[in-house]
């Protein structure tokens, strides 16, 4: 079975418990602690990532990193996890659990890329623009890239709205190569 099957069925047990529980918002805030120091860690991504590192040893390291700042559902989980030699896909469990989260609670992930920061009415216009096509609440994350230069990309789930001028210069050249009346300037 895939990493990716396994950390899915285990962040939705996790998902369920939490729910059951009334942690459900406590274990979401200590899933993005998690990935965001893993992403930010990168120790801590090899040490979780290392066959030789043992088991009870990554444990130790999980504890000493999160107690106090988890749930001790969260601390029981690793727990679980490293006792089933399972911590190689922790990050990705955390991945999903996040994922599943929003699913659950209707928020659609969407990141817009532009060359300056949002003003409040676009970052709004993005918004609705987002929440018509999905129907669900918009989380929006927004990313500045000077090589952007105008306009912006739109990224919702698997899908990708690129309206940069870019694109559009890009557009007008094939509508060119493919006109054979139009000559080379």
């Amino acid at each position: 079975m895939s990493d990716v099957r396994v950390a899915s069925r285990y962040a939705k047990s996790l998902l369920e418990l939490a729910n059951e529980r009334g942690q459900l918002e406590q274990v979401y805030a200590d899933m993005l602690l998690f990935t965001k120091a893993v992403a930010e860690t990168r120790d801590l991504h090899l040490v979780l990532q290392n066959p030789i590192v043992k088991h009870d040893k990554k444990l130790a390291i999980l504890t000493s990193i999160f107690s106090g700042k988890v749930t001790e559902l969260t601390l029981a989980f690793f727990k679980i996890l490293t006792q089933k030699n399972r911590e190689k896909i922790l990050e990705t469990v955390a991945t999903e659990f996040v994922t599943q989260y929003n699913e659950v609670k209707g928020i659609q992930i969407a990141t817009v890329t532009t060359a300056v920061p949002l003003t409040e009415d676009l970052r709004a216009t993005f918004q609705n623009m987002v929440r018509e096509r999905s129907g669900k609440t918009v989380d929006l994350k927004e990313v500045v890239n000077p090589a952007v230069v105008g306009g912006y990309v739109l990224r919702v789930g698997d899908e990708q709205i690129d309206n940069t001028v870019r694109a559009k210069v890009q557009k007008l050249k094939n509508k060119f190569k493919e006109n054979p009346y139009i000559t080379k300037l």
